[in-house]
């Protein structure tokens, strides 16, 4: 592979300097900042070798060098290595920006390239002013993708479905309606609607046309008058232009419609607080994933045990046992199974050369989750395989507590996730431990799995936390070369009573499944939180219990039976 990416760099700087330039920037973003993006898209991948999910690839004439975060530090560095690229560790003080480094790299009247089309006009806009202040231009009409990467696969014309009202819970018209509104309010005329989420949502639409994210590649142009649908056509059968043509939605060709508009998007937030349809499929959905969980979870020790299996088989193991659940519709993203090392790389994704064998011993970190019709799943069980050591123990003991101690957090209405995200670490914090990603993320309604614009984080995110959003909650633990340790729920933000101070919320668990209780040292874990497990364990055998029977059934009792450390 490593060959590849040189033998590609070798081939972008004779592009370079063909086209008059010292330099192009290879973003992880498609035209409709997905996180997740087709392959049409995926040139940073093409250039670098890198594939996660978040990355910027930046190649000079004489340099190159990629910058991701800290989930993916470990990863990079492995892929990268033997290819042009130096990896900047993105967020770290001693890591200069991308314009920076350019800065360094090149000299006044250079010129950088970047495709226009995957940048945002903000973006451009930051980049042009960055460069510009070392007399240094940006041109963005090129993109060397076009014609260097001869198997670039085509933009995907796979068919758009109607999501049915009762799942969506309110029509399109409605939703159609109450975007005009926050336009008038804002005195703008029209938006034009590039995110493919907030498409699907607003026309109640799914596609399959971005890995694991039922949406579809398409525009929406919306004034106070009109709606219009920039996609290719042979994605709409006849039932579903009928269906446009019933809710007055014009069809055109797929392209960037021309729209210039500072309105604030109002999609994001109103897609991000589910009605009560939305929050019934969750629930229904929560079930069917966590009857898949148990019988995978009754499954795992005794096959570890017998031998053989692998990060690999287990993650095929998981998803045929969720493909039997009705209304699946796929994986929500791809699988982590990372078994001991691989557990501190925190997107970890098993291939054939990494995949590790799993034996009765030691953690496994499991992050997965499943896309229902009603409902997208996100959940991750670290799970003990046989003997840990007491660092193990501990760490797992710490997230636990972590993990419970945001469960139980009681706060405002209207609080930014970054308010309450000191709860998940406040113990690991007294042991020096701390972990870089987020806490939790918003889950979209049978859409992303990663889902705005509220979180949980470390660092600061605005958004205002309100009934009715899903967000996560998963902290986490990770030792190099050791091991790691995450566990997650789905939660639902409700209501919980109103005081002379104002409205407050709490987390309910949406997700159902037993959390492993092995690894835990008892004597760190207070009242409070062990009545909390116990509370969690009964709601989740009395959901799931009906769904099972037999071995399955009793394993569950067990693994939710109330423990008692007084």
């Amino acid at each position: 592979m490593a060959k590849d990416i040189i033998n590609r760099v070798g081939i972008l700087r004779e592009y370079l300097q063909e086209n008059g330039l010292s330099a192009f920037i290879f973003p992880s973003t498609d035209p409709h900042q997905g996180e997740y993006v087709p392959e049409h898209w995926q040139t940073r991948q093409w250039i670098s070798g890198f594939d996660g999910s978040a990355g910027t690839a930046v190649v000079t004439l004489s340099d190159a060098a990629l910058w991701t975060d800290s989930r993916y530090f470990i990863a990079a560095a492995e892929q990268l290595a033997g290819t042009p690229f130096t990896l900047m560790k993105d967020g770290l003080a001693e890591t200069p920006s991308i314009t920076e480094w350019l800065c360094q790299q090149l000299t006044e009247n250079d010129i950088v390239g970047a495709d226009g089309e995957v940048f945002t006009s903000a973006e451009i806009e930051e980049l042009e002013a960055a460069l510009g202040k070392a007399g240094i231009q940006l041109k963005t009409d090129l993109d060397p993708a076009e014609t260097l990467w001869t198997d670039r696969p085509p933009i995907p014309k796979n068919k758009v479905e109607i999501q049915p009202l009762e799942l969506a819970g309110e029509s399109a018209e409605s939703k159609i309606e109450r975007v005009r509104q926050s336009l008038w309010v804002q005195g703008e005329e029209g938006i034009v609607i590039s995110q493919l989420d907030e498409i699907a949502w607003l026309l109640n639409l799914r596609g399959s046309d971005v890995h694991c994210n039922p949406v579809f590649v398409s525009y929406v142009l919306l004034t106070q008058n009109d709606v219009t649908l920039y996609i290719d056509s042979e994605k709409l059968d006849e039932t579903v232009k009928q269906y446009l043509e019933s809710i007055n939605v014009k069809v055109r060709p797929y392209g960037r419609p021309a729209c210039v508009s500072k309105a604030a998007n109002p999609i994001p937030t109103m897609k991000s607080i589910k009605n009560a349809a939305e929050i019934a499929g969750f629930r229904k959905a929560m079930v069917r994933d966590g009857v898949a969980m148990v019988r995978f979870l009754h499954w795992l020790k005794p096959a570890v045990e017998a031998g053989g299996q692998t990060e690999i088989s287990i993650d095929r193991k998981l998803t045929a046992l969720r493909a039997e659940q009705d209304l699946y519709r796929g994986l929500s993203f791809d699988t982590i199974a990372a078994y001991g090392p691989h557990g501190a790389i925190v997107h970890y994704e098993a291939t054939p050369e990494t995949d590790a064998t799993l034996e009765p011993k030691g953690l496994l970190l499991l992050d997965s989750g499943a896309q229902y019709q009603d409902g997208t799943t996100d959940i991750t069980r670290t799970i003990a395989l046989g003997a840990l050591t007491d660092e193990e123990r501990l760490d797992y003991t710490l997230v636990l507590k972590g993990h419970i101690r945001l469960a139980l957090t009681r706060f405002p209405d209207g609080i930014s996730g970054t308010q309450i995200d000191a709860l998940a670490r406040y113990a690991m914090w007294q042991h020096g431990i701390n972990y870089g990603h987020g806490t939790g993320h918003g889950v979209g309604s049978y859409l992303c799995v990663h889902e705005g614009p509220h979180q949980i984080r470390h660092t600061w995110k605005p958004a205002p936390l309100h009934a009715g959003m899903t967000v996560t909650n998963e902290p986490g633990i990770y030792r190099q070369g050791k091991h790691g340790v995450r566990i997650e729920n789905t939660m639902l933000i409700v209501e919980d009573g109103e005081t002379e101070f104002g409205r407050f919320l709490r987390l309910e668990p949406l997700t159902l499944c037993p959390i492993d209780l092995t690894p835990v040292i008892w004597e760190m874990m207070t009242p409070e939180e062990v009545a909390y497990l116990n509370t969690y364990h009964k709601k989740v055998c009395d959901e799931l219990s009906p769904y099972l029977e037999g071995e399955e059934k009793e394993w569950l009792n067990r693994q939710c039976s109330m423990v008692n450390i007084q």
